[in-house]
C-alpha cells in the first residue's frame, strides 16, 4: 500500500485548531484505539488493520508532528500535549468505552492517559490496556546512537538536518529481527510520511519524548502500578531497544496483567509478523 492510498482511507479532523489525520475502520460495537510509535505513523498498522477490524472498530490517528497530521514549528510536542490531543479527538468522536493499544512512543502517551484515568480526569473509560514494545522503563532501554543525538538539545537539530533515507533505512532494518521482512517500498512510504509537510523540521523536537520519560517517570510508571484497568502486554522478544527486561518489569508491577511473547520478532511486530501479532492482540486474555 502506498502513502497516498493510506491517506485516502482516512480523514482530517480539526482538534484544538490543528489538523489530525485519523483512520477509522470496522463496523463493531467494540472500539480499539491505537497510539502509534516514533518516528513513523498510523501507517505502521496497514498490514494488521484487516485482522483487527474483524473484531473491532479500529481508530488510529497520527500524533501531531507525524504522518499526515499537522507539524507546526511553534509547538512543544510534549507527550502531555499529545495526550490532550488524543482525548479531545476521542471526545469529538463520541467514544466512551474503549480498548487502548499503544506501541513505542505511544506507550508514554497511554501512560499519561492512564495517570489521568486514575485521578478521574479523563473523559473516557478504558476497559482494557494493551502495551507493545515501548521503552516506558527508560532506564532499561537500549537507546540507539541516533536517538541519543536527536534528543540532545545541542546536537538534535543538526542531526535531523543531516538525516537521509539511507540512514533511516539502515536504522529501521537494524531493529527488525529479520530485515528481509521489510520491503524497500515500505521504507520509501515511511520516509515520505516523515518528510510530508516539512516534517524533518520537527524531528528533533519530537525526540524530546525520551527526556520526558525520565522527567515523568514517577507519574507514568506510578500510574501503571496503580491502575485498575485490565492490561495485556504483547512483546516482541528480539527488540534491540525496548528489550525483554522492560516487559518483564511491567509484568511484575502492573496489578492485573498477562504477558504474551511474540518470538523471533523485532521492534515493529505489527509489520514484521502482522498476523501473529494481531492474533495475540485479539486473544480474549
Amino acid at each position: 500500500m502506498t502513502s497516498l492510498e493510506w491517506k485516502a482511507k482516512g480523514n482530517i479532523i480539526r482538534v484544538n485548531n490543528r489538523d489530525v489525520f485519523v483512520i477509522d475502520e470496522g463496523n463493531h460495537d467494540n472500539t480499539l484505539i491505537i497510539l502509534h510509535g516514533y518516528p513513523t505513523s498510523s501507517f505502521d498498522y496497514y498490514k494488521a488493520l484487516p485482522y483487527l477490524t474483524k473484531k473491532y472498530r479500529v481508530i488510529i490517528h497520527d500524533h501531531l508532528g507525524f504522518g499526515f497530521s499537522d507539524k507546526p514549528l511553534n509547538y512543544s510536542y510534549s507527550l502531555i500535549e499529545q495526550a490532550d490531543i488524543a482525548l479531545l479527538l476521542w471526545k469529538k468522536l463520541a467514544l466512551q468505552n474503549i480498548t487502548l493499544l499503544a506501541h513505542d512512543y505511544g506507550t508514554s502517551v497511554a501512560t499519561e492517559i492512564i495517570a489521568r484515568t486514575n485521578m478521574n480526569q479523563a473523559n473516557i473509560t478504558i476497559d482494557k490496556l494493551i502495551l507493545c514494545n515501548g521503552s516506558m522503563h527508560i532506564e532499561l532501554a537500549k537507546l540507539r546512537t541516533i536517538q541519543k543525538l536527536l534528543k540532545n538539545k545541542i546536537t538534535g537539530k543538526w542531526v535531523a538536518k543531516l538525516a537521509n533515507q539511507a540512514l533511516f533505512n539502515r536504522n529501521i532494518k537494524n531493529i527488525y529481527f529479520d530485515p528481509s521482512k521489510i520491503q524497500q517500498e515500505e521504507l520509501n512510504e515511511m520516509w515520505f510520511q516523515i518528510n510530508y509537510n516539512n516534517g524533518r523540521n520537527v524531528i528533533h523536537l519530537l525526540s524530546n519524548y525520551i527526556n520526558e520519560r525520565y522527567f515523568f517517570w514517577h507519574r507514568w510508571i506510578g500510574a501503571l502500578t496503580q491502575t485498575k484497568v485490565e492490561t495485556k502486554i504483547v512483546w516482541a522478544t528480539h527488540d534491540p531497544i525496548a528489550v525483554k527486561a522492560i516487559a518483564e518489569q511491567l509484568h511484575k508491577e502492573i496489578p492485573n496483567n498477562k504477558l504474551h511473547w511474540l518470538e523471533s520478532t523485532g521492534h515493529f511486530p505489527m509489520l514484521e509478523k502482522p498476523k501473529e501479532w494481531s492474533e495475540l492482540v485479539l486473544q480474549s486474555n
